[in-house]
């Protein structure tokens, strides 16, 4: 059975659970709308999850999806982090400023979080998502006890059979077109970068779990595209980066809308993590660097204290603007808006 159908979705999507962007009221915008709506709280503590997942269920009685983010704890690399704020002082400098004495683990991995853990099964989301990784065998365990539909992004056959093996319930098949960060349990491992049709189709046939294609897919013809290809679902966040409910700023706004768009790159300069993100300042000057960044999410503290440096002073071309290869394609629309357009295109019998 696809556990998609024990949630009575009127549409098979899933708004994308991208942390910075997706927020408490497009979730629920989304979720009341018929489709899967979601929040990311994989970058703050059990505390504020709370809140954001108290926040949903206020607008809502729909489900929703809570992503986490299990990554491999990060190891502090005194020499690497060193060499890194040094290459920074520039970029710091033309701002006024100088990068940070030290860098911090700024997140942390649900793989160790047992905060998190009690307050997810406490909570109980119809939906728990899993990016970077899988957890450990017991805390899966625990989160399918308190009744949750497991979800984990993989990128490959061999992170999906890992998945099916560990006991996740469906699979978010990210293609290399996705935005944001590249889900890959290993950041350094050869990494074969199949696009989202390839990979859709390659896990349909092999993976023996109900699979969830993502990547570049921004409208309806791309959800039933999606289906065609043996998917269950469609996930999309670039598509919704646009709406008035996400909290992308002004300036990530303005470069999804403009020319930038249609030049989507990934970098690892931003967070020590390969990500797929509009280009701008940082990634240029990411593409043109030869150090190897320090750990995710340790290099990500120093790219959010330069954003907002650069930020304070007028200049937007530091931050994580994070977007697909279908970006030229988004549109400015309510997140409810969007989820009954994208029904429209599914229902054109142009396919």
């Amino acid at each position: 059975m696809n556990p998609l159908e024990a949630l009575h979705l009127s549409l098979p999507l899933i708004q994308a659970p991208m942390a910075g962007v997706s927020t408490p009221d497009m979730a629920a915008a989304v979720s009341n709308a018929g489709a899967l709506g979601s929040i990311a709280v994989g970058a703050v503590e059990a505390p504020a999850a709370r809140e954001m997942i108290a926040s949903v269920r206020a607008r809502t009685a729909r489900p929703f999806n809570v992503n986490l983010f299990v990554h491999s704890p990060a190891q502090a690399r005194p020499d690497v982090e060193a060499r890194w704020l040094t290459a920074l002082k520039p970029l710091f400098a033309q701002f006024g400023g100088a990068p940070p004495a030290t860098l911090r683990e700024i997140y942390r991995s649900f793989a160790v979080d047992d905060a998190m853990l009690g307050l997810v099964v406490e909570a109980r989301p119809a939906v728990v998502s899993f990016h970077f990784g899988l957890p450990e065998a017991w805390r899966i365990a625990t989160l399918k006890a308190a009744g949750c539909i497991l979800f984990a992004s993989v990128t490959s056959l061999a992170e999906a059979l890992a998945a099916r093996a560990a006991g996740i319930d469906m699979l978010v098949a990210q293609g290399f077109e996705a935005g944001g960060h590249r889900g890959v349990f290993d950041p350094d491992a050869p990494d074969d970068r199949l696009g989202a049709m390839a990979l859709t189709r390659l896990l349909v046939e092999q993976a023996g779990l109900p699979v969830i294609a993502a990547g570049g897919i921004m409208d309806g013809r791309g959800v039933r595209a999606a289906l065609d290809l043996g998917a269950v679902a469609a996930q999309l966040g670039t598509a919704f980066i646009g709406c008035p409910e996400s909290s992308a700023d002004a300036a990530y706004r303005a470069a999804l809308f403009g020319p930038a768009a249609a030049h989507t790159a990934m970098t690892r300069a931003i967070s020590g993590r390969p990500a797929r993100c509009l280009p701008n300042r940082f990634v240029g000057w990411g593409a043109e660097t030869d150090l190897t960044p320090p750990d995710y999410p340790i290099a990500y503290d120093a790219g959010k204290a330069l954003h907002q440096l650069a930020k304070a002073h007028g200049e937007s071309g530091y931050g994580a603007q994070w977007a697909g290869q279908g970006a030229p394609l988004a549109r400015a629309l309510p997140a409810a808006e969007l989820v009954d357009r994208i029904r429209t295109e599914m229902d054109e019998g142009e396919y």
